[in-house]
């Protein structure tokens, strides 16, 4: 029953609840800490209904949702809560999510999600572009000496999360049964909304590979191939790493990369790493659709306008031509709006 047994209008809790636990979940198979940030914009929203309109939660109704409702709510964030430019775009965002799904579920409802969709946050500021030169790459992929066991896992770790740009997730699920290392070599990741990607590997980090799993994985055909490709023993069982270690496995590596180069970064994170691959690849002149494709950013408008070129053979070869040694410059420079559609997607 999605309507009001009095008034027989659509009831806001009902769409709210089917919405959180229900749509986001199953359709759109979105991740818990997402559904969590879309939850929190309707607390939001509803905060501000009490605080300034005195609107009790119980009361609350999609005519409390229309534009002037809307618009003071921004002003609220702004002006009383001081909220960053990013956070006033994600609540608004949220949710004109939920009253585009809202729309699509009541026709009635159609009209309110088009005046919310005619409502933009404020600008954000933009900020630099985060990536590590050259130099910095080498030093940081090459901080650990391999002199133990646990060093050796950390490189390869490193290597293998630069060469495939993957995000810190990608890696940390990342098991034997996803790795391919027979000629063509590659990796199958498996991003957000378990979406899989393939992505070649390097010849070199292909060597690297093989001897990392001569050492952690002795007899590989033999094993499960569901074990994490990097692990910790927990009670004698090989236990994938968490993402916080990652982060402070990258962290210990700028550490020590910054002895042999001060210029590397203090605030160094796993995500740099990605950004660096990308940036690589675009000043060896590879095609920014092929990047964006191996960054897992393909989209629906923009799939099938490469898709015909951008085959695996192709994607190998991109990424055999960036390495972290850049010698020379990019052939052309970078425009505002091809480094945003770098980098502002996740």
């Amino acid at each position: 029953m999605t309507r009001d047994r009095t008034t027989a209008a659509p009831d806001f809790y009902t769409f709210a609840r089917g919405y959180l636990h229900t749509y986001l979940p199953t359709v759109q198979r979105r991740s818990a800490k997402t559904i969590e940030a879309y939850r929190i914009s309707l607390e939001c929203f509803l905060g501000y209904l009490a605080e300034t309109e005195s609107i009790e939660r119980a009361h609350v109704t999609f005519d409390h949702l229309g534009r002037d409702h809307l618009k003071g709510w921004l002003t609220w964030m702004i002006d009383q809560r001081h909220y960053a430019p990013a956070t006033v775009a994600l609540r608004l965002s949220s949710i004109k999510a939920f009253l585009a799904y809202c729309g699509a579920e009541d026709i009635t409802l159609v009209a309110l999600s088009q005046a919310a969709n005619a409502l933009r946050a404020p600008a954000s500021p933009r900020k630099p572009i985060e990536y590590l030169t050259g130099p910095e790459t080498r030093a940081v992929l090459g901080a650990f000496t391999g002199r133990t066991a646990k060093s050796r896992r950390n490189r390869m770790l490193l290597i293998l999360l630069y060469d495939t740009a993957a995000r810190v997730g990608e890696i940390t699920c990342l098991t034997l049964g996803d790795l391919c290392l027979a000629t063509p070599g590659h990796v199958r990741l498996t991003g957000k909304r378990d979406k899989t990607r393939v992505v070649p590997l390097t010849e070199k980090t292909i060597e690297h590979l093989r001897v990392y799993l001569a050492e952690f994985h002795p007899d590989t055909p033999t094993l499960p191939v569901t074990r994490p490709v990097f692990y910790s023993p927990h009670h004698g069982t090989p236990t994938r790493l968490s993402t916080d270690t990652v982060a402070a496995v990258l962290t210990h590596a700028a550490t020590a990369a910054r002895r042999t180069c001060p210029s590397v970064p203090e605030n160094i994170h796993c995500h740099m790493l990605r950004k660096t691959k990308a940036m690589d690849l675009y000043q060896q002149g590879v095609p920014l659709p092929i990047i964006m494709r191996l960054l897992g950013h393909d989209n629906v408008s923009t799939t099938a306008a490469f898709y015909a070129f951008a085959t695996l053979d192709m994607m190998r070869q991109a990424v055999n031509a960036a390495t972290p040694a850049i010698g020379s410059s990019a052939a052309l420079p970078l425009t505002e709006d091809k480094l945003q559609a770098l980098y502002s997607l996740r």
